[in-house]
């Protein structure tokens, strides 16, 4: 990568980031909202929603009348909402429904909840930003202390298939294989796995080519979903037999990962290493390029402030999200320069590829409100809260990490379901791992962890909150779970929280391939 290996060690850093720097987030996030009502005035959401009329608020001597316009015009929309009323009028090839022009490209999100997959438009325009923050954070690594030769290695991007299915009006697929189909020229010099590779839709052949490439590449920076990265470089490292992926890349460095939380798949990720190597979050989601890891060594990651997203923040509690996650009416909102630190929100979106005031579904904190710095902390339907427990994702991820550790087991894979126990409640904890584990002192110490992080979870253990039960196993199970509903490789998570239907269907996948251990 010798173009950008010259910026990088020059210490280059693009006009965006240093705008984002030295200006506040108010007016950052200002300056966003009407550059994008200003592009989608004349489209048929713009007129509908009297854009015009807001753009008129940001003349006033009250700075904040623009969103008083905005919140008084336009409601909040969620998926169902949106895409009924508006995208799906764009999938039929009707232009400026939402966003000037035809859109191209739909993503298909990974349902990581369970539901039908959602047609999320990729415009132009978006396309445009997630390139330029992906650059952003790709010269981020100038502030690694790495030797200059790691500058000329391959950067391996895996994800899913840049053979996209056109459907009569528009081309569809995983957002990670229509971005890898519009990588820039000067970027495919050392990308891999090469366009041959990447345009395989098969998972398992795309695997196995990549295996069989693997001695030929330098790769220096890894990107891609922990599981499916690990999984590739455990096939690489049986392949030629040996130690660690470090004897077949020496120069590997860099693992930029994101879509699910890396802690459960950190232990058994370092097993496969001859060395440390840094670790970069990305918040890269169907509908932007949301956030990524600006500094090395730190947790949190850097809001994108000035392209293409406009965010608005709900607070993630009882007044405003029912037991069930659902947005309850009339909710309190918050613009950039009103949140707090420590509180958990959930996002709301207005973006150049027409969506506007979206519930995106993802719930953040912010770590340090003067660089926008956020850390994810789950979804707002992947939690339990059968009788006031209120377990967040956030929650189960570090007990499970904090269990593993304490009993050295690797554990791969997970999810968890609530169920009746009696007349009262219990959760089901399903766990993927390959090593062997004193089952019932695993359970019992994950029980333990749970109540230490969660006050609400240690009462409700004691009340309704009858019973956890876990079942172990091989994490080949969840990759063919996986497999069957067609979301092998790519952006593909393995749903963290099963609702009551996934949950039968899991059980009698289960049950088709071995009975579980209780």
């Amino acid at each position: 990568m010798a173009i950008l290996g010259t910026l990088l060690k020059r210490g280059i850093r693009l006009r965006e980031s240093l705008e984002q720097d030295y200006t506040s987030s108010f007016d950052l996030q200002k300056s966003e909202l009407r550059k994008l009502l200003i592009a989608a005035k004349d489209t048929y959401f713009g007129r509908y929603y009297y854009f015009k009329t807001i753009l008129n608020g940001f003349k006033d001597q009250d700075p904040n009348l623009f969103y008083k316009y905005y919140t008084s015009n336009v409601p909040i929309h969620d998926y169902n909402a949106i895409n009924e009323e508006w995208w799906s009028k764009s999938r039929e090839g009707i232009r400026g429904v939402t966003w000037p022009g035809k859109v191209k490209y739909y993503a298909l999100s990974s349902g990581t909840s369970g539901a039908p997959s959602k047609y999320i438009p990729i415009t132009k325009d978006i396309l445009k930003s997630m390139q330029k923050t992906g650059v952003r954070q790709l010269l981020a690594l100038s502030k690694l202390e790495i030797d200059s030769r790691y500058y000329e290695t391959d950067i391996l991007m895996v994800g899913g298939s840049t053979d996209l299915k056109f459907n009569g009006t528009y081309f569809e697929g995983d957002l990670s294989g229509i971005t890898t189909s519009q990588i820039p020229i000067w970027l495919q010099r050392f990308a891999k796995p090469g366009r041959k590779i990447a345009k395989a839709a098969n998972w398992d052949t795309k695997l196995d080519e990549m295996v069989h490439k693997a001695k030929d590449w330098n790769v220096g920076v890894i990107v891609g979903v922990p599981a499916w990265i690990q999984l590739l470089m455990e096939k690489i490292i049986a392949e030629y037999q040996v130690q660690t992926i470090h004897d077949i890349w020496p120069n590997l460095k860099v693992f930029v990962h994101g879509g699910v939380s890396f802690k459960p798949y950190k232990r058994g990720f370092e097993k496969l290493l001859a060395e440390p190597i840094h670790y970069m979050e990305t918040y890269l989601a169907s509908e932007g390029f949301i956030a990524f890891q600006d500094k090395p060594d730190h947790s949190s990651m850097k809001l994108v402030l000035n392209n293409g997203i406009f965010y608005e923040f709900i607070p993630f509690t009882n007044n405003n999200f029912d037991m069930n996650g659902q947005l309850v009416d009339n909710p309190t909102i918050f613009k950039i320069d009103e949140v707090e630190i420590g509180q958990e929100y959930a996002l709301l979106i207005s973006t150049n590829a027409g969506a506007w005031r979206y519930l995106i579904g993802d719930v953040i904190e912010f770590t340090n409100k003067k660089d926008a710095e956020i850390v994810i902390k789950g979804r707002t339907k992947h939690f339990l809260s059968l009788c006031g427990e209120h377990l967040s994702l956030d929650n189960m991820n570090e007990a499970l990490e904090l269990t593993a550790s304490q009993l050295n087991v690797t554990v791969k894979e997970f999810t968890v379901c609530g169920e009746f126990y009696g007349s009262l409640f219990a959760h089901h904890w399903y766990i993927g791992t390959d090593d062997p584990v004193n089952q019932g002192r695993f359970k019992k110490l994950l029980d333990e962890n749970l109540k230490i992080l969660n006050d609400d979870y240690r009462v409700e253990r004691t009340a309704a909150l009858q019973e956890m039960h876990a079942d172990f196993l091989p994490t080949s199970v969840f990759y063919s779970w996986m497999k069957s509903q067609g979301k092998a490789g790519g952006q593909h998570k393995f749903p963290r929280v099963l609702n009551e239907e996934r949950q039968k269907e899991w059980n009698l996948f289960i049950q088709s391939k071995s009975s579980p251990s209780y």
